[in-house]
């Protein structure tokens, strides 16, 4: 067997200490650990692939395939902030409004929350992770949402199209990166500002267009996209109005 140290017999008319010497023992092959595997790259590369099962693209940098197991949406990251916060809130408010009809009714809980999905901040951009096949909903939903006729700064990303992979997030205070996202985000290089947590199934917390009948636990998709869109025309409201004068303090 390959690797296997087995004892030499002596060759005729040498010592048996000199054959010892001479046959230094081989050491069984060792199964590379997760710290010692390879660069740094490929240690991210394996964390996609083997802990999350996303496909990544050949080369540097670490790119993941979107259109596979997730799509993508590009918003301006003050857009994307306010539309975290404004779905925070009121994923609150309907939470303890649930709280308040169980407790009525007798209920022993007040329904699941809806999950966080991941999300990655990458120079001034926030990049939302929806379900596959999204970004050939966005044109119909935006037109159905009566946003198509307006420029936004909202795009896509779906399938053939490449996403650079945040660094795998390291263990923190709660699970999220151990630095803060604008030190690296704001320079270009994505970081994770919601992480995807292995060891849960992803897939079913991405925002998706959501199917009459069936109660899903996920996002929908059309109301993520009209809070996306009511960000996006206020930052661009915002950036077009010509900037305000001081007042003037006056001393009496």
């Amino acid at each position: 067997m390959v690797g296997a140290s087995h004892p030499v017999p002596p060759a005729p008319g040498l010592p048996p200490s000199s054959v010892a010497a001479a046959s230094p023992v081989v050491p069984s092959p060792r199964r590379p650990t997760e710290n010692d595997g390879g660069s740094a790259s490929e240690r991210v590369r394996r964390w996609y692939e083997s802990v999350l099962g996303w496909p990544t693209a050949p080369g540097e940098p670490v790119r993941l395939r979107t259109g596979v197991r997730f799509d993508v949406l590009d918003v301006p990251a003050g857009a994307g902030y306010a539309t975290l916060e404004r779905l925070g809130r009121a994923e609150q408010a309907e939470r303890a409004q649930r709280a308040g009809r169980a407790e009525r009714a007798g209920a022993d809980g007040a329904g699941s929350p809806v999950p966080g999905f991941p999300v990655a901040v990458q120079g001034g951009r926030m990049l939302l992770l929806v379900a596959a096949g999204a970004a050939e909903e966005l044109p119909g939903l935006l037109e159905w949402l009566e946003w198509g006729s307006l420029p936004l700064d909202l795009t896509a990303v779906g399938t053939g199209g490449l996403m650079d992979a945040p660094p795998a997030p390291e263990p923190g205070p709660a699970g999220l990166p151990p630095r803060p996202p604008e030190r690296d985000g704001l320079r270009g290089a994505a970081v994770w500002l919601r992480p995807p947590v292995p060891g849960c199934e992803v897939g079913s917390s991405l925002p998706a267009l959501s199917v009459p009948g069936c109660a899903g636990t996920a996002l929908d998709l059309a109301r993520l996209v009209h809070t996306l869109a009511t960000q996006c025309h206020r930052v661009r409201l915002a950036a077009s109005d010509p900037p305000r004068a001081r007042p003037v303090a006056r001393v009496g």
